[in-house]
């Protein structure tokens, strides 16, 4: 498959996708590719905060509430190794316009919504294309940059965008849901395909279709597989971890997840092959979005949570608040990825990131019911920027480093599928530990029915708890990633289709 799929030839060249190095057209493949991302990340947090008006608006309970997230995260986890497989098979260019389209025609359906059902069945939607949509875009981006410098550049601009997205979604959110309408928050992914798809039908061009064919039996099982753990964990969130239906669930996904990992030694010509995962760095990458997944989320929703019901900010206030966070990450993911990771590799990054973030959660457990933002919420926050900035610095490059192109959709993918594995997991296991620390706390210190200075109190104690469980699991993060990765420099990026000799250095580097 050649690398010419990202932009028009422009004459010879060390530069991807057939373009020269001299070609400026890359840096405007850059920018459509970081619009379409951003679209994608944004999309969740805007959606939660226009929850609450859409269920006034279209009047369902607040069981059903979980399924207009639920009905995302299913269908985005269950497809996206499929979806990044077909981006290398069928071609870049045209998964890329395809996952557009459709998510911006999923979004104004999801705008226009009269019903309950009608909403999920657009959230569904928008969640298949966004798997169709991630993996190709990082794919295009690994495929675009072969030089290192440019390479640094580019994907210090693409993880600033990756880590900052939920932050800056918060800020168009809170606005579009303040001042318009929350189904403004659905509309507004029409302005950024807008702006992507034209930009993808003048700058990308086509590439040569691959001999290879897809692992019809490997996508059966892996998608089924992540269907069921992304749907346990939901299930766990929103009923219980005892319920039959949870444990059931997440076993037999379990089950399907293990007989991929076997079939993938066995297959002609696996969905996800070996030597993609087996890489020292790009297995330890794959483990680093699993662990942010599962760490992040605590800073997202209870960090919200807090600022909202117990310090009454309104939603763009929130949004506000968290810029500093975003400025940071920005920095940090574009000081990491040129000046950093060209000497010293992902280790140091992600290991420091990791020890950074614990500390910035270990810092929020000072939170009390009367805090006020300068003094217990803008410090660590702006830690938790820079720790997050390094680590995607390291991770989104890392994960695609040193593969051929033919199999740089389905690494990105795999490093979208760790993100969505950990947000299932620290969305259910998060929510239970606050829970369970917060009806601890009133049976310790409320005698009959607690009063509401106890629930409040008994709720920040929920939220101190969270912090605390953030602060373990990245600081096992950075010792469990700082193990698996190496340091040192990336392997060179692959050119051309059959282009393996890059990765040589990373596989002898496993012996």
């Amino acid at each position: 498959m050649s690398a010419r799929s990202a932009a028009p030839a422009a004459g010879p060249g060390p530069g991807a996708a057939g373009t020269a190095a001299g070609d400026s057209r890359r840096w405007l493949i850059l920018t459509v590719i970081c619009t379409a991302y951003l679209m994608i990340t944004l999309d969740v947090t805007v959606m939660n905060l226009a929850l609450p008006s859409a269920q006034e608006a279209l009047d369902f309970s607040n069981a059903d509430k979980q399924w207009i997230l639920t009905a995302y995260a299913l269908c985005f986890g269950s497809l996206l190794l499929f979806c990044g497989r077909l981006a290398d098979l069928v071609g870049r260019k045209e998964t890329f316009l395809i996952g557009l389209s459709g998510f911006a025609i999923a979004s104004a359906v999801g705008g226009a919504s009269t019903s309950f059902g009608m909403l999920v069945a657009a959230r569904a939607c928008q969640g298949a294309f966004a798997a169709l949509l991630a993996p190709t875009a990082l794919s295009l981006l690994a495929t675009t940059f072969t030089d290192p410098k440019e390479r640094g550049k580019a994907f210090g601009v693409f993880s600033a965008v990756a880590a900052s997205g939920g932050g800056i979604g918060l800020l168009i959110g809170g606005a579009l849901t303040s001042g318009l309408s929350w189904r403004w928050c659905m509309y507004v992914n029409l302005v950024f395909a807008a702006v992507a798809l034209a930009g993808g039908l003048m700058l990308l061009a086509r590439q040569p279709r691959s001999g290879a064919k897809m692992d019809v039996p490997g996508v059966v099982v892996v998608s089924g597989g992540m269907f069921c753990v992304v749907y346990g964990f939901s299930n766990a969130a929103t009923h219980s971890w005892h319920a039959t239906s949870t444990w059931a669930v997440l076993a037999a996904g379990g089950v399907l997840l293990v007989t991929f990992a076997f079939w993938m030694f066995r297959a002609p010509q696996p969905l996800l092959p070996p030597r993609v995962v087996l890489d020292r760095n790009r297995g330890g990458s794959y483990v680093t979005a699993l662990i942010v997944g599962m760490g992040s989320f605590g800073v997202l929703l209870f960090l919200i949570y807090y600022m909202q019901t117990d310090l009454g900010y309104s939603a763009i206030t929130s949004g506000v608040a968290l810029l500093p966070m975003v400025v940071v990450t920005a920095v940090a993911s574009n000081v990491g990825n040129i000046i950093v990771m060209p000497t010293f590799g992902p280790r140091p990054l992600v290991a420091g990131g990791m020890l950074i973030n614990a500390g910035g959660m270990a810092w929020l457990t000072r939170i009390g019911p009367d805090s006020s933002y300068a003094a217990a919420l803008l410090g660590p926050t702006v830690v938790i920027g820079l720790g997050m900035g390094l680590i995607y610095a390291a991770a989104l490059r890392t994960g695609t480093s040193g593969v051929a192109p033919q199999d740089a959709g389905i690494a990105s993918a795999a490093i979208s599928t760790g993100q969505q594995l950990g947000g299932a997991i620290g969305t259910a296991l998060l929510n239970t530990i606050a829970a369970s620390a917060a009806t601890d706390y009133l049976s310790g210190h409320a005698h009959g029915k607690p009063s509401p200075v106890q629930i409040h109190l008994a709720t920040i104690h929920g939220y101190t708890t969270v912090f605390w469980w953030c602060t373990a699991i990245f600081a096992a993060g950075a010792v469990v990633c700082g193990a698996m990765l190496r340091g040192g420099p990336l392997p060179a990026p692959a050119h051309g289709p059959g282009a393996k000799k890059p990765a040589v250095p990373a596989e002898k580097a496993r012996s």
